[in-house]
């Protein structure tokens, strides 16, 4: 069948997309340890070298991947998870994939190759099975407490003290003791569920998410000696932890950024507020100066 020029250059988008997602599946599977996810991404894999040779019967002609694209996805999933990663890939090309319904009059197969891309791929990503993902909950913990415990606490220190020295170390001393109290109380908890999630292994990601929090918090007052910009720039690097971590969940768990993120910065902010108020107040009640 003859197609438009028009309809001819949408077909060759959307055949190039398949076979840049074909070569990325096909790094990604030999990279994932579990024989059962390997299996899944290598039938996405398949799945779209298959609907690039549907496209290639209509445009007769081979397209080279974009190579950019597939080693972006690659390096991304390696880094920050293969769960994420194709998520990212997929919510990247929904827009285009979208598309699809417009060339179908010319191409019967493009509503059936929509159908696939839109249900059998979510399907197979919805079986993968990540360790990151399953103790998300325990670095929930550990980023929330530490955000809300140490923007609090920064926020009153810095107006009570005013010394970037002795606010940087009473940050440390209480953002250490609370990360190690945090870890011991989610290794409890978790224990005490029925889940199959490892207390150890729970209790860790809870008390790395919680020290690596307080260090990039308590860092400013290591860096500058003006106490007001330097919790400024502790607050700054709240919201930016928050909106990033969330960014990450609401792809990889397909749960709404918008709401997460505006519920943790008001709630950190808030108290980070409070504390600043409480500070002034303590400072003058005991009569400190400078």
């Amino acid at each position: 069948m003859q197609l438009s020029e028009s309809v001819r250059q949408q077909a060759l988008v959307f055949q190039q997309i398949e076979i840049t997602e074909h070569h990325i599946y096909k790094r990604l599977a030999k990279k994932i340890k579990s024989p059962e996810n390997a299996k899944i991404i290598e039938q996405i894999a398949e799945d779209e070298l298959r609907h690039y040779d549907g496209w290639k019967k209509y445009t007769n002609q081979d397209v080279e991947p974009r190579w950019f694209l597939v080693w972006f996805y690659y390096l991304v999933s390696i880094v920050f998870g293969f769960t994420f990663g194709i998520k990212l890939m997929e919510q990247g090309e929904e827009a285009v994939q979208k598309n699809y319904a417009g060339v179908s009059h010319a191409i019967p197969e493009a509503a059936e190759f929509q159908h696939e891309e839109n249900v059998h791929e979510e399907q197979l990503i919805n079986m993968l099975d990540e360790e990151r993902l399953r103790y998300a909950g325990s670095v929930v913990l550990g980023l929330n407490d530490a955000l809300v415990e140490l923007t609090g606490a920064l926020a009153g220190l810095t107006l009570a003290l005013q010394n970037v020295k002795l606010i940087a170390l009473s940050g440390l001393i209480t953002g250490i003791a609370a990360s190690m109290s945090m870890a011991a109380s989610e290794y409890l908890s978790t224990r005490s569920e029925d889940t199959s999630k490892q207390p150890v292994r729970a209790a860790i990601y809870t008390g790395i998410a919680y020290i690596v929090t307080v260090a990039l918090l308590v860092l400013p007052y290591l860096l500058f000696e003006n106490y007001i910009l330097d919790l400024i720039i502790a607050l700054s690097t709240a919201v930016l932890i928050i909106a990033v971590f969330n960014y990450y969940i609401s792809v990889a768990k397909g749960e709404s950024f918008r709401e997460r993120f505006v519920e943790m910065a008001a709630l950190s902010l808030s108290v980070a507020a409070l504390s600043f108020v409480i500070g002034y107040f303590i400072r003058q009640w005991l009569g400190i100066e400078v």
